[in-house]
């Protein structure tokens, strides 16, 4: 992850992530919200768990990407943790990003068992999710020693947007279906990828001057620069969250009447943990 590339693999990663998750989450919400109006084979169970199992398996296959790129693209050690020959370590900071990438393939594998076989209780998947969030921030809590001092300061703030999809994620262990958690979830994941994107050019700017690592008034703007992403992390989840909603509810509208009358009331409670995966 040393180089611009290493940035924007993860940081695309992540945005992706954060507008998938907005986009279920929105439609899923809207069509929960709107029941009365009538009803999608969106919001059925069996619609949900597939699109849980192809979420995660993407998941999963990115993950194994970002670990294959860590080990063998560039510089990368190969395989190799120790030189015995020179008696050192190799590329630690590439076992550190490959680590990342194999905590959040596991949360995917984990996920596909739940939602494929039923053998664990559902909320497995947030924990371990919570779980990836937090090894993510963990590693590059230790990864900053003896680096620049801009350099620790743009790292330093990608953990909070980290820590906090953590801390959120494992909210959710407790409150599934919660719609501000999950939106919240989403925003903290745009953030961070966008975020990724900044420190790429910040610390190996493909064009133009680079940065003095050294000046605070360049700490001062990264900070500024940090509330901006957020601010447009927001404004994108709100707008996406609203256009989904609208979109749902007009064509819940246009439903058919005859079509409406067909549809058959819910004997659970659509808000329990048996509908919302």
């Amino acid at each position: 992850m040393g180089s611009f590339k290493g940035h924007a693999l993860p940081g695309s990663f992540f945005m992706v992530a954060g507008l998938w998750w907005t986009g279920k989450y929105s439609l899923w919400h809207a069509t929960r919200r709107n029941k009365n109006i009538g009803s999608t084979r969106l919001a059925s169970r069996a619609s949900q768990r597939r699109l849980e199992i192809i979420e995660n398996s993407v998941i999963l296959f990115f993950s194994f990407v970002g670990m294959l790129a860590e080990q063998f693209l560039a510089d990368g050690p190969r395989l190799q943790l120790y030189d015995f020959v020179e008696k050192h370590w190799e590329d630690l900071m590439n076992w550190q990003h490959a680590t990342m990438y194999l905590f959040f393939g596991l949360a995917g594998t984990v996920s596909l068992i739940i939602h494929t076989t039923e053998a664990a209780p559902i909320a497995l998947d947030r924990l371990m999710l919570a779980i990836s969030f937090f090894n993510e921030g963990f590693l590059f809590l230790y990864h900053l020693h003896g680096r620049s001092m801009l350099d620790v300061h743009v790292h330093q703030l990608l953990l909070y947007a980290v820590f906090g999809g953590a801390f959120v994620a494992f909210l959710e262990v407790f409150h599934r279906g919660n719609i501000i958690l999950e939106l919240l979830r989403c925003t903290l994941t745009l953030l961070q990828g966008s975020w990724f994107w900044q420190i790429g050019f910040v610390l190996y700017p493909p064009h133009g001057a680079e940065w003095d690592l050294k000046d605070h008034n360049n700490m001062m703007f990264v900070t500024m620069c940090y509330s901006w992403h957020l601010a447009f992390a927001m404004l994108v989840v709100s707008v996406l969250y609203w256009t989904v909603s609208c979109v749902v509810r007009s064509r819940l509208k246009r439903t058919p009447p005859m079509e409406m009358g067909l549809l058959k009331p819910r004997d659970r409670d659509p808000e329990s943990e048996d509908e919302i995966l």
